[in-house]
């Protein structure tokens, strides 16, 4: 059974006069230990990021990059064919701005977390991987990466000794494989039986898939997305069945003794 894990949430996924998502970021982020904070390609703009950078050091949140393509149109949901010299650029400049605001308030950058599409390719694509990684340790020092325990992300992160945190997706179901399924559409989840499958998960280190087999699942944070309809309700009951539990919530920088 796990004593400690980090709750982590996507935060600032709006632009300009649009938001996306039901949930205000100030009640999300009173839930959560780690902020994904989009950081202007898939969403998010200078004005959202310095708001939601400054709610996080008020809260005491740990602070993240959730840098995707170059995609506002689709919400980075789309696969966009380019060079992972490219997409590491786009990373390093998204990463930079998220950092420079959190320095403008205080408080410094955790850890890195790709978005949507990215984060998928990242997982099956090594190379991109291994560019993401070797970067972001000359850019970042030992900011912490997020990603999937069966990708190549976390396979080349441990490989050259970056740190790094495997998620468990709360609002999202699970493959064979231990892949998260991909939805571009999500259905609005009951929150008990969300907050049920997190404390099995950290409980019992198993998950029910899409088949309705049990398979083992590892990992040190646990995610839901802002955007998921019903999130600040599943937030809650989420937060309240792993301190039921006994299971103490923390940054991922704690978590990982860092």
């Amino acid at each position: 059974m796990k004593e400690i894990i980090d709750l982590n949430c996507d935060m600032g996924e709006g632009f300009g006069q649009w938001k996306l998502g039901e949930a205000p970021d100030e009640e999300i982020m009173a839930l959560i230990s780690s902020a994904n904070i989009a950081a202007g390609f898939h969403a998010g703009d200078p004005n959202s990021m310095d708001r939601v950078v400054k709610l996080a050091q008020t809260y005491g949140v740990g602070l993240g990059a959730h840098p995707g393509y170059n995609d506002l149109q689709g919400f980075g949901r789309r696969y966009i064919k380019t060079s992972s010299e490219e997409l590491v650029n786009d990373i390093v400049y998204q990463v930079g701005a998220i950092r420079e605001f959190g320095r403008r308030h205080g408080v410094s950058l955790q850890h890195v977390k790709p978005h949507g599409a990215l984060y998928m390719e990242a997982a099956v694509n090594e190379e991109l991987s291994e560019m993401i990684v070797d970067t972001l340790g000359k850019t970042c020092g030992t900011a912490i990466i997020f990603c999937m325990g069966i990708s190549k992300t976390y396979e080349v992160a441990k490989r050259v000794g970056h740190p790094v945190a495997r998620e468990f997706y709360a609002d999202r179901d699970y493959d064979k494989s231990g892949s998260i399924v991909f939805a571009r559409h999500v259905s609005r989840p009951k929150p008990e039986e969300v907050a049920e499958k997190c404390v099995r998960a950290c409980k019992e280190g198993v998950v029910r898939t899409v088949d309705g087999e049990d398979i083992p699942i590892e990992f040190e944070s646990i995610c839901f997305h802002s955007d998921t309809p019903g999130a600040l309700d599943m937030g809650k009951a989420i937060r309240a069945g792993l301190t039921d539990a006994g299971i103490t919530i923390a940054p991922a920088a704690t978590v990982l003794g860092l």
